[in-house]
């Protein structure tokens, strides 16, 4: 049934929270949406703190998924969804955004400003910067990945966006299996009926990733190369080819570079094992032609290289989970 027409700005607006175990980031970032308090639900995804009883004490309508079905991002977001339009139907926007985010004050009314100025743009989506860069290389790494994002019109979006809502219903929202990259999978979908995806040059959130361990990090990388060979198995037939060239590299640099020298020096010569001087060359290349730092262009250019191997073992997962015929788990980080 076609939605009657509100007046532009955040009435027309409601938010959707989703968290797991977020605490005082929730906080952070449930104070920074108080106006919104009204038109917002916070959904949470089985916490063992005190995440439920914090949304509550500060009125925010909260929903606890059942811990029968397996969490997801995209589960969360659905429930969300469907618990503000069945309070508010005549929502025309709804900005998505994780628990460990604060909102950048004016973000929203910027949003919808452009949406009510670009008809078929359906995501809205700006910059999003870590809390606490300096506190750890990780920290540092996540900040340059979310600068590394073009500005105007995108292919996908994160998980901090404001969505226009026919777009939303049109596509059936996001897929609730997908344990990662649901939102550039749900981008596709829409990008498949005509809508326009558009980054603004504004920021929006402050995110808190808290990665602090090496072991965050690795696990956070198999979960990107989880996504990859999942976009892929959905969408990687042409003319899309989603995450196809991020798939291949995982296996190229991740397997079979190291399997094919191991294989040549057992074989042919020890000298094949120079095959490995790849490894560092590609680093010394990715550092030489980075804009940042000189610090963050050799971090930057290690990891990206280094990730490859977490982001192969991330696809195996995959895989391995499909000839199981099991359902995909939570690759929780943190």
């Amino acid at each position: 049934m076609p939605r009657r027409r509100q007046s532009a700005g955040t009435t027309a607006t409601g938010v959707v929270v989703i968290g797991r175990n977020e605490g005082e980031r929730l906080r952070r970032c449930l104070e920074s949406l108080r106006p919104m308090s009204t038109r917002m639900v916070y959904v949470d995804s089985g916490s063992a703190d005190a995440s439920v009883a914090l949304s509550r004490n500060m009125e925010v309508v909260t929903v606890e998924l059942d811990r029968a079905t397996h969490f997801t991002a995209a589960r969360a977001r659905n429930a969300g969804y469907d618990a503000l339009l069945a309070a508010h139907p005549l929502l025309r926007y709804v900005f998505f955004v994780d628990g460990d985010c604060e909102v950048v004050p004016g973000w929203i009314e910027t949003a919808v400003d452009f949406l009510e100025r670009n008809a078929k743009v359906a995501v809205v989506w700006g910059r999003r910067r870590e809390r606490y860069p300096e506190k750890s290389v990780y920290n540092m790494l996540c900040d340059l990945q979310w600068a590394d994002y073009p500005f105007g019109e995108t292919k996908a979006c994160g998980g901090d966006a404001v969505i226009r809502v026919a777009a939303f219903e049109q596509v059936r929202g996001y897929r609730a299996d997908l344990i990662c990259g649901e939102e550039p999978e749900l981008c596709v979908r829409l990008r498949q009926h005509g809508w326009r995806i558009w980054r603004l040059n504004h920021d929006m959130t402050l995110h808190d990733a808290a990665l602090y361990r090496f072991g965050q990090w690795w696990t956070r990388s198999r979960r990107a190369g989880y996504a990859y060979v999942q976009g892929v198995y959905l969408h990687g037939a042409a003319p899309e080819q989603h995450f196809l060239a991020e798939s291949r590299r995982a296996w190229i640099w991740g397997l079979l570079i190291p399997l094919v020298t191991v294989l040549l020096a057992l074989t042919v010569s020890a000298w094949a094992a120079l095959l490995l001087v790849a490894y560092p060359l590609s680093v010394v290349r990715l550092a030489v032609q980075g804009r940042r730092s000189r610090r963050e262009n050799w971090w930057r250019a290690g990891t990206l290289v280094l990730g490859k191997f977490p982001e192969m073992l991330g696809q195996v997962g995959f895989l391995r989970d499909r000839v199981r015929n099991a359902p995909s788990r939570l690759i929780e980080y943190k």
